[in-house]
């Protein structure tokens, strides 16, 4: 099992991290365009592996595609971070040609892999692979609400004063801070619904503070978070890679479901080694319909300044 994570910044290199100490991959390969920035952090987390007990070897190249011929999920980290006061959507002229020129660069040597993308705005660059790659649907993965429901969880978990272990929590729709759907109604504490636990002005309190748990951090650190990020792409990446058929929101070509045609968006689906193997339509409230459809219209919006 060969990965290859592209853009070794703190996301991609907290990517290569997690997936190393889980230790299902035979290779992790990090690729940047920074002359030997993949390669020091390469040789950096390999220092850590009798530390932390892993045997996935890690390499670095410098803009080599070469090094990641015949790899098996490909993760697409590069781009131009957030900063302060900055929205995902601000990001979309230099990443869109960031991610296409990589996706490009990636497939001509990996005809078969599984493409992750987390560039952001995360949606809109995922339709982008779409529209501009030969790659099935099914091979082509947003990361965006495996991250969101993580910070919905912690959010959930810090309102009721629980473990998070007894938490269980999804959101769906567009990964931007107005996009997102948490899921309230679904949330539970061990099966049993969090409203019986708190109260419904608690809980909206956290669906906003969700929304904007990526705006939180970066105006706390000056860029975009790193370790919750690359927790939850190494989450999709094991899921793929050890065919674990975990339901994981995930944004995904919509053809159709959810009443949503024709953009990439978060919805729960079922991810096996095939890449997306099912999308899962649940039944959603007239309210959650609408912000559905909301969410959809902001991600459409964005999608429309790509020059395809």
């Amino acid at each position: 099992m060969k990965v290859t994570v592209v853009g070794a910044g703190a996301v991609g290199a907290s990517c290569a991290e997690y997936i190393a100490i889980k230790d299902f991959a035979s290779e992790v390969v990090l690729l940047d365009i920074k002359e030997g920035y993949a390669e020091g952090k390469a040789m950096d987390l390999m220092q850590t592996a009798s530390l932390n007990g892993f045997d996935t070897k890690i390499t670095g190249t410098t803009n080599d595609y070469s090094k990641t011929a015949n790899s098996d999920i490909c993760v697409i980290t590069s781009g131009i971070p957030r900063k302060p006061g900055m929205t995902r959507e601000e990001l979309i002229g230099i990443n869109a040609g960031i991610v296409k020129t990589v996706s490009a660069s990636l497939i001509e040597h990996s005809p078969n892999t599984i493409m992750i993308v987390v560039s952001n705005p995360m949606d809109t660059m995922t339709y982008l692979v779409h529209k501009t790659t030969s790659l099935p649907k099914n091979r082509i993965i947003g990361m965006g609400g495996a991250l969101d429901s993580a910070r919905f969880k912690y959010r959930l978990a810090e309102a009721l004063g629980a473990p998070i272990s007894d938490v269980d929590g999804m959101v769906i729709g567009g990964h931007s801070d107005k996009g997102m759907v948490p899921l309230t109604r679904l949330a539970t504490r061990n099966s049993v619904p969090v409203s019986k636990f708190i109260s419904e002005e608690r809980l909206t309190q956290v669906m906003e503070d969700t929304k904007v748990g990526g705006a939180t951090l970066t105006k706390l650190l000056g860029t975009s978070a790193w370790y919750a990020p690359g927790a939850a792409v190494s989450g999709l990446v094991q899921a793929i890679a050890c065919d674990l058929k975990k339901m994981y929101p995930c944004s995904t070509l919509l053809e159709g479901e959810y009443g949503l045609n024709d953009l990439c968006i978060g919805v729960p689906v079922i991810l096996g080694r095939n890449g997306i193997e099912e999308i899962v339509e649940i039944e959603l409230t007239q309210a959650e319909k609408d912000h559905m459809t909301e969410s959809a219209e902001g991600v459409s919006k964005t999608n429309a300044l790509l020059e395809l």
